[in-house]
């Protein structure tokens, strides 16, 4: 017997009647209920290449560098977004762009689109109404 076996012993002996046995052979199907849940939930098949996201808060913003950590590009759209924490957004996702040489472009009027190194970007959009 070990001594921490010994230790438990004195603290709180058990009798041989109340040890519960249970075999580690037994197969029995575990229901999908039973199943462990994991506390992540990817939504993301393995096939999505672009996801959208129209953060209301910055702290929606690891959300979208997660996403381009695993080589999908975002489209972000800012509008539910105060200013300043619109900004936030902006330079707290240029930074993850930079670190992972990805690209970001402005498309639209507080919509950006950010992409991984691994996905290309070709093509302008143009945002001014009088340059044609």
């Amino acid at each position: 017997m070990k001594l921490g076996d010994k230790f438990k012993e004195f603290i709180a002996p058990m009798d041989e009647d109340d040890v519960l046995e249970f075999e580690e052979d037994e197969a029995r199907p575990i229901s999908e209920y039973e199943a462990p849940k994991s506390k992540v939930v990817n939504q993301f098949s393995h096939d999505t290449k672009m996801v959208l996201f129209e953060p209301r808060s910055f702290d929606e913003s690891e959300e979208v560098a997660k996403r381009l950590k695993e080589n999908r590009a975002c489209v972000v759209n800012l509008h539910k977004l105060q200013r300043d924490y619109a900004q936030r957004t902006i330079d707290f996702l240029t930074g993850v762009i930079f670190a992972l040489d990805g690209s970001i472009q402005k498309i639209g009027h507080n919509v950006i689109l950010c992409a991984p190194k691994s996905m290309g970007v070709h093509g302008q959009i143009n945002l001014d109404a009088n340059d044609e």
